[in-house]
Order: C-alpha cells, then sequence, then structure tokens
C-alpha cells in the first residue's frame, strides 16, 4: 500500500497522512466506512475517535462489546481480534464527502484488503459503503440496498454476507442495541459456511 499516494492531488494537500486498513489480517469481519474520520486522519487507524450520539462510545465500544477489541487497548492502536477496518477512501477532506472519482481511485486498494483478508462478513458502515459494497458484492439492485432500512440486516452477497451498520454518529442507542444483538447471534452462528454455499 502507498504511504505517499499522490493519485488524488487535491486530497493530498487536506490529509495529514494516508490511512489505510488496520487490524487482524486473518479476520473474519472486515468493517468498511466511507472516509477517515478526522482522528483517523491524525493517528492512521480507521474509525479512530468515531464515538457516537450521546457519548454512545461509536464503532470502538461496539467493537469492545462484542469481545473484539481489547477494552485496554490505545485509541490509536487498538488490539483487534477477528475484525479489519478499512474504508472506501484513504485520505480525507475536512470539508467534504469524498467524491465518486476518489472512491474509484481508492477502489483497488479496497479490493486489495477485501481480497488479503477474505472475511465471511462485510460489514458497510454508512450509506455510502453500503452503496459501493452492495453494487460490487450482492445481486441486490443498489436503489433497493438503503439505510435505516437495511441496518442490522443480513444480506446474501456474491461470496460474502453483508451486514450494514447506520454511521455511529448517526445511531440511536436502540440502533446500536438492535445491530449488536444482530451481529452477536451471527458470530454465535455457523456463519462460516456462508461462502461456500453463496460459491456453490
Amino acid at each position: 500500500m502507498d504511504e505517499e499516494c499522490r493519485n488524488c492531488p487535491s486530497l493530498c494537500e487536506t490529509r495529514t497522512q494516508v490511512v489505510h486498513g488496520y487490524g487482524d489480517v486473518g479476520a473474519d469481519f472486515l468493517f468498511v466506512g466511507e472516509r477517515p474520520t478526522t482522528q483517523a486522519d491524525a493517528v492512521g487507524v480507521p474509525f479512530a475517535g468515531a464515538g457516537g450520539r450521546d457519548g454512545n462510545g461509536g464503532l470502538r465500544r461496539m467493537l469492545e462489546r462484542l469481545g473484539l477489541c481489547d477494552v485496554t487497548s490505545p485509541a490509536d492502536a487498538p488490539a483487534l481480534e477477528n475484525a479489519y477496518l478499512t474504508n472506501l477512501t484513504r485520505c480525507r477532506d475536512p470539508d467534504r464527502r469524498p467524491t465518486d472519482d476518489e472512491i474509484d481511485t481508492c477502489e483497488p486498494y479496497l479490493n486489495a484488503e477485501i481480497r488479503m483478508i477474505n472475511p465471511e462478513i462485510l460489514v458497510p458502515v454508512g450509506e455510502r459503503a453500503l452503496t459501493e459494497l452492495g453494487t460490487e458484492y450482492t445481486t441486490t439492485p443498489a436503489d433497493a440496498l438503503v439505510l435505516p432500512d437495511d441496518h442490522a440486516t443480513r444480506i446474501r452477497g456474491r461470496g460474502f454476507e453483508l451486514v450494514p451498520m447506520i454511521d455511529p454518529h448517526e445511531q440511536t442507542d436502540e440502533q446500536t442495541q438492535t445491530w449488536l444483538e444482530t451481529f452477536a447471534q451471527l458470530m454465535a452462528s455457523d456463519y462460516r459456511q456462508t461462502k461456500g454455499r453463496q460459491e456453490r
């Protein structure tokens, strides 16, 4: 992965650093957001500082509650087990969301990570990630995949199962609990058979 990538000139001017994926490279669960958070841009770890509404802890706290992140690990180096974090884009503009061209430019990085990790479950975090991953990895029409309707649902994909979530910044406590319960049930199931069934 290119730490000095210059493929998106405008983002090169606004980023602090390129934020590539982070976590357990043998993970079954791969979480994909839209772009690095402000703190992720500062420390180089996707979703860093992605707190939720009213301080409910955001994605980090959710991973801790599922046993996928060590509670005692530092914010800038979370100890993840069976989870990998990444984004559609690697660089942040503080004033705007990424353009379609910027997402397309970063797509080879994301595809390389997905092939390398070879997860069982993809977790699109937010509407943009759901649209992009849904288009690439499911047979469901892209306009049929929407949040909040598909929050905490299990969507059969091509080689993967998707379990979308609303961005932690926008989740209510009830939505957070619903997603956690759905994902805990999935973790307790024989989810590893999913890929074999889908590829037959």
